[in-house]
Parts: C-alpha cells; structure tokens; sequence
C-alpha cells in the first residue's frame, strides 16, 4: 500500500486534470495502521524469512540503515500529501489510528461517520506519539493543549469530539458519508482550478513554520530511536496480552 500511496501522489503531482482528491478507507474502518502481527515480539524468537525486510521489529543493530531508509519512506507519502495541488477530503468510517490517523491529519478536510474514532496509536507501544507528520499537524489543527493530551494518551476520541474541537468538518450517517465528500467535491470544482491550487500553495506555506520536511525527519529518528528499544517488545507483548505495560526507567 505504501508503494501504491506512492505512485498514485507522483501522478498527481503532474496530472492537472484532477482536481480534487477523496480518501476513504476499504471495509470496516478507515485504516487500523501497521498490522503488527506481521512482525516478530521477542528477540529470542528467530524471525521468519517473510519478515527479514520488515523495518520495525528486526533485532540486528545492522539493520538501523534499514529501518530509517523504510521509516523516511512512509513519512515521503505525507510531504507528498501536502505537495500535490488538489485538495483531500478525508472520509472517515471506524477507526482511525497509527498510520490511519497520520493520512486523516495531513488531509486537507476532514468529514466523519457518526462511529468514527481516532487514536495516536504508537505512544501506547513504547514509541514517540510523534510520528509521520503528528506532532506538525495536531497543535496546528486543534492547538497546542489538546493535541498534546491526545499525542501524549494515545487515547481514542469519538466523532462528536471531533467535530467540537474543529478536527473534522461534519458528522454524518456512515451511509451518507461518500455522498458529503462528492457534495464538498464538487462545491471545489466550481472554484477556479488555479486558484484553489493557489489556495492549497497558501496555506502549506503559512503552516510551514518550522517546515514539515523537518518535522518529519525529526519524528523519523525519534521512530528508530524508539523502534531498538525494550520499551517497544513490552509495548506490543502487553497490547497482545491485554494488559498494562511495565516499562523500565
């Protein structure tokens, strides 16, 4: 999906027919994030040949390269979000979280189904709460307080949340949810193409202050900082085990 996300931005980036851009999630819920039951919990635990090119969890303090070569690779996908001139509604349906979350907040309008939620999911498994672009977005979309009691939880909130606190523009039905992203769509596709990319070039430049690019590369290495750590296998054997962490000092 990452390589996907990656050539569908790149052709965006060039294609001036479109000029509007919807993402919504396939299933259930709008995207649950890293699956990390792909990769392996315990040091101990030989890793399976299928994982050997997964960049979270493999051991080896050789393979730190790796790891920010792959890390840097899925923040790209949220500069690009940001690069491209068409505006994004995100729709949202379910759960939002991790990676899920990170693509909702680098879009650039936001519509809800009344059983949306969304969560930063990497502080509850021994990682930064910033990641993928978080900590740029959240105090410049809600302010600084609440972006960091959400950041700093990793608790969910619910779609009444956000539509009071300004994170989303509406709550609707789940099943009149497509319907309001083709409705907002196409109240932008009576605008002038070049002047809503204008817009979009506006407001990147006003928010880029300090720039994302930088925020993302910070946010990279604190990632891989966290990724060697114990903290990271107690996290995730207590999120399968359903309990409380116990980290050490």
């Amino acid at each position: 999906m990452i390589e996907d996300l990656h050539e569908i931005l790149d052709h965006l980036m060039i294609n001036l027919d479109c000029r509007v851009v919807i993402l919504r999630g396939e299933g259930r819920l709008f995207s649950a994030g890293l699956d990390i039951k792909e990769a392996p919990l315990s040091q101990k635990r030989k890793i399976p040949e299928e994982y050997k090119n997964k960049f979270f969890f493999l051991d080896a303090p050789e393979v730190i390269k790796r790891k920010i070569y792959a890390q840097s690779r899925v923040g790209q996908i949220i500069t690009k979000m940001r690069k491209i001139s068409q505006p994004i509604i995100g729709l949202i349906h379910g759960a939002a979280s991790g990676a899920g979350f990170a693509f909702i907040m680098a879009s650039d309008m936001r519509i809800a189904s009344k059983n949306a939620k969304f969560n930063n999911a990497f502080i509850k498994l021994g990682f930064s709460g910033s990641d993928m672009g978080s900590s740029y977005f959240l105090p410049r979309q809600i302010g600084m307080s609440r972006a960091a009691e959400i950041l700093y939880t990793g608790r969910f909130f619910d779609a009444e949340e956000a539509e009071q606190i300004g994170f989303v523009v509406k709550v609707v039905k789940e099943e009149e949810l497509l319907d309001a992203g083709i409705e907002l769509a196409s109240s932008l596709l009576t605008k002038s193409p070049l002047g809503l990319r204008m817009t979009k070039e506006a407001i990147n430049f006003t928010m880029d202050a300090p720039s994302l690019e930088t925020l993302i590369q910070i946010e990279n290495r604190t990632q891989m900082l966290c990724s060697v750590s114990k903290d990271v296998m107690e996290g995730i054997q207590a999120f399968f085990e359903k309990r409380n962490p116990q980290y050490e000092r």
